[in-house]
């Protein structure tokens, strides 16, 4: 692998609080990242916003403005984020689709390309930029434009099932499986635009639980043991 995008769950980041942020987790993926980028492999980030804000808080909240909470849920993971590796002596950069001031930059897909192939890691936050589409579609899109070898997603769940398996027990584990099948089957790993874009542009995806020990390291150097999502 020479460049790949890390998918973090917001929810991953929280812990065991579900909320908010678990310091111990957010440093140890730095420790992981750093050493990632040790072995000379580039790297970009996108983070999801369920740790502070999921969906709609009721049936009479416009969609839009809650989408928009969402994107802004994401910025500020980045910036907490980006904090810890800058402790591991990590350069990073914010890229977001709208302007935040001084906190973040206006993405440009070539800016961002050169950061990581000076060692540096992006993270891009805020969505899309526009509601009515998910940090899954923003994870496909920023991957495919950056001509990411493949996304690897840390969830808080160890992989693809074929059940729920916080429910069912007996749900089997996927150690393979085609895009296709995910389209197909609404599995609901990610949505449907974002796994139709992933399939058209043979973007392949890597989902484990981010919580295995050192599993964003080994997801690229081996011993990898979540769910191989093949296009």
């Amino acid at each position: 692998m020479n460049r790949v995008l890390l998918k973090l769950s917001g929810e991953a980041l929280a812990g065991e609080k579900k909320h908010g942020f678990d310091e111990k987790t957010v440093y140890d993926v730095a420790g992981q990242v750093k050493k990632i980028l040790d072995k000379g492999i580039q790297l970009c980030v996108v983070i999801g916003g369920g740790n502070f804000w999921r969906g709609r808080t009721s049936e009479n909240m416009d969609r839009v403005k809650a989408d928009s909470i969402g994107m802004l849920a994401t910025v500020m993971n980045c910036i907490y984020t980006a904090d810890a590796f800058r402790v591991f002596g990590i350069k990073s950069h914010i890229m977001t689709p709208f302007a935040c001031g001084t906190m973040t930059e206006l993405f440009n897909r070539d800016k961002a390309v050169e950061y990581m192939e000076q060692g540096e890691v992006v993270f891009f936050a805020g969505g899309i930029g526009h509601p009515y589409f998910s940090t899954d579609m923003a994870t496909v899109l920023m991957a495919v434009e950056v001509k990411a070898d493949v996304v690897l997603s840390a969830k808080a769940i160890d992989g693809v099932y074929d059940s729920d398996p916080k429910t069912n027990p007996n749900a089997k584990k996927y150690d393979s499986m085609q895009m296709k099948d995910i389209v197909d089957n609404k599995l609901g790993v990610i949505d449907l635009a974002s796994a139709v874009l992933a399939m058209e542009n043979k973007m392949p995806m890597m989902l484990f639980g981010l919580n295995g020990e050192d599993s964003i390291v080994k997801a690229v150097t081996g011993g990898f043991t979540g769910t191989y999502v093949n296009v």
